[in-house]
């Protein structure tokens, strides 16, 4: 693995070591050097769940596949930060070298909204997330049903994005939006 400073300050201690092998237990697939912070929560259906190697999962991280088809991919050396959901109906692919910041929400279904039936009662709808590797999803960012964020894509810290991301591009705003490149 490359020299990364987050991984530099990690504390693979006793702790750890013992939520690692909870973790390895009970999740599909768990690769080889993860480190699950305290406090996060693996739900519902956590044999659908595939975590790549070298991969940060931050305090207070939330990961639920809600059915039992659904599935969510976290590829090599990912982090997800702390407080962040990662709630899959159908499908969520986050890629290698990825960095998904604090309170991020990431969720492929919403509700139907028909006026003439209640609100309670209506199906899901739900379509798969695909984010590409490298991507960096900043604080706060909400990605939505249905978006592909190609490879190097950023999205800015609170934005809500509910469109696909092109190579490079950096989205922000409410709707995100694209507002630059990398460079």
């Amino acid at each position: 693995m490359k020299n990364n400073q987050l991984r530099r300050h990690l504390n693979f201690d006793h702790d750890h070591r013992e939520r690692l092998a909870h973790y390895k237990k009970i999740v599909g697939n768990c690769g080889d050097n993860v480190f699950f912070d305290k406090n996060i929560e693996i739900m519902r259906y956590p044999e659908n769940i595939f975590i790549g190697n070298n991969v940060v999962i931050k305090e207070g991280a939330k990961i639920c596949t809600c059915n039992e088809k659904a599935e969510i991919h976290i590829g090599d050396n990912t982090t997800i930060g702390y407080q962040t959901f990662i709630f899959a109906s159908d499908r969520i692919t986050i890629g290698n070298d990825c960095l998904v910041a604090p309170f991020v929400y990431i969720v492929d279904s919403d509700h139907s909204i028909e006026k003439n039936a209640l609100i309670n009662e209506q199906p899901n709808i739900n379509r798969p997330i695909n984010i590409k590797a490298d991507v960096w999803l900043a604080t706060g960012a909400k990605i939505l049903k249905g978006v592909t964020i190609e490879q190097g894509g950023v999205v800015a810290a609170g934005a809500v994005l509910s469109s696909d991301v092109a190579p490079y591009q950096i989205f922000g705003g409410i709707p995100a939006t694209k507002i630059s490149e990398r460079k």
